[in-house]
């Protein structure tokens, strides 16, 4: 079988009918009648299935019997001008081979629309339906689209470490890293657990993010951005967090709020009109089956200017809203930390179009944002979607040596991990800014899924790290 080379079907369905041809993939669906069999075939290269017709009379009964859905075959023969709608080109079958038969009863996809929920339960089986493949297919492009904009843009790719002594968040919610015996913990004379014996030699923790080492990238390089995986021991379970996730953090020198306002702006419309251009039929899939707004909601993203807000100016717009009736789950006033729904309020219903949330209170935001000289705000900025909320946070960084310092010690953080840290403000400190992207933030916005769990191919969350 294998005298011809295999083409994909993504490449078979754009090819010219008339020539000798081999695909192979998993069958979709079988059906047919006494004379001839017509089977639905996808190798995972395209969202279309490439239609294989088989002339029973001429098909060993003992092959065609074993094609079920799921099975994995090879197909050889011509590929011809279809005479049925839906495709332009099909296969008739000269050869079949079975690589990999599929019992049909045990097969957990089957013809059926299934749920996600259910789908998340056979994780390792779900990438082979429509649904995912198309996801998948756009997360790969998405990935390759972050690095061909920073690269265009002249950034260094720069690999920040997964394992950390440091907490860039200061909240505490981090995977510990140790070989110590769990059962037999060594004990310090303090009579708490004596992290010198670890492999490390000290405590540490999978990182929440590679923003303080890409910092330190921005202040020798210029310009860098990391692009990898993150974890959070957040005890949440709702649609929009995961334990493991992805971070896009650019870090530039010499940038300012307006700077990073300019650059996320534009790197999120970059990205955005990049999946509609190389994934628009996976994305019409999607729009078609779950989301008809959805191409509507990413070409408007693309055309229009994102606002531009001041924290105080939305409390004010969020504030009348409820005094006219609009019913908040939570209370809004100046200090509190946006939820989602008030986040979604200012972009759906008052601006209907994306927005870059600025100047929010010192005392919600971290220590390494730069302080107004109000003294009660700094330059951070959100930028907010529809149908998501924030997408991308970010802030022009401190750079005061003794503001940072003043900071660090007015939340009570430690100092011992941090000096590392702080001697980018000691030697040749310089105005910097930086943003963070949750990919699977943008998959859930790019491919209108609900839940967070269904944009990465593993999700890990609270009770569930299978496969």
């Amino acid at each position: 079988m294998d005298t011809i080379r295999r083409t994909k079907v993504k490449e078979l369905l754009r090819t010219a009918p008339g020539q000798e041809v081999l695909a192979k993939g998993w069958v979709r669906t079988k059906r047919g009648n006494r004379e001839i069999a017509f089977i639905a075939l996808n190798d995972g290269s395209t969202i279309a299935n490439i239609q294989i017709v088989v002339d029973k009379a001429s098909m060993d009964e003992s092959v065609l019997s074993g094609i079920t859905t799921g099975a994995c075959i090879g197909v050889r023969g011509k590929l011809v001008e279809s005479v049925g709608s839906g495709q332009a080109v099909e296969i008739q079958a000269s050869d079949i081979e079975i690589y990999g038969g599929c019992d049909p009863v045990r097969y957990p996809l089957q013809k059926k629309d299934t749920s996600f929920e259910y789908l998340r339960t056979v994780a390792h089986m779900r990438m082979r339906t429509n649904t995912f493949g198309a996801i998948l297919r756009i997360r790969s492009q998405m990935a390759y689209a972050i690095h061909e904009y920073f690269h265009s843009k002249g950034f260094v790719y720069l690999h920040t470490p997964l394992i950390t002594a440091s907490d860039c968040e200061g909240a505490g919610q981090m995977f510990q890293v140790t070989t110590l015996d769990l059962e037999n913990l060594p004990k310090n004379k303090k009579g708490t657990t004596d992290f010198s014996k670890d492999f490390f030699g000290r405590q540490t923790s999978l990182t929440v993010s590679g923003q303080l080492e890409g910092e330190l990238g921005a202040t020798a390089l210029g310009e860098i951005y990391t692009f990898g995986p993150t974890f959070r021991a957040e005890n949440s379970n709702t649609p929009r967090h995961l334990a493991e996730f992805w971070m896009i953090e650019p870090e530039m020198a010499f940038y300012d709020i307006n700077d990073n306002m300019d650059l996320a702006e534009d790197f999120i419309k970059h990205l955005v009109r990049q999946a509609l251009f190389h994934c628009y039929d996976d994305i019409k899939f999607l729009s078609d089956k779950y989301d008809p707004e959805l191409i509507d909601r990413l070409r408007s993203v693309i055309k229009t200017d994102f606002v531009r807000l001041e924290y105080t100016e939305g409390i004010r717009i969020l504030e009348d809203a409820a005094k006219n009736g609009v019913a908040f789950e939570y209370p809004v006033y100046w200090g509190v930390d946006l939820q989602s729904e008030h986040e979604r309020y200012l972009v759906e219903k008052h601006f209907g179009r994306p927005v870059i949330l600025t100047g929010y209170p010192k005392d919600i935001k971290a220590f390494y944002m730069k302080q107004d000289s109000d003294g009660k705000t700094v330059r951070a900025m959100d930028i907010l979607f529809p149908k998501i909320g924030e997408i991308i946070g970010g802030s022009e960084r401190e750079s005061s040596l003794e503001k940072l310092e003043a900071r660090i010690d007015e939340l009570g953080m430690s100092r011992k991990n941090l000096e590392w840290y702080i001697d980018t403000r000691r030697f040749g400190s310089c105005p910097h800014s930086g943003f963070g992207l949750g990919f699977e933030r943008l998959l859930l916005f790019v491919t209108g899924m609900q839940n967070i769990r269904d944009v990465i191919p593993f999700p890990r969350t609270p009770k569930n790290a299978e496969y």
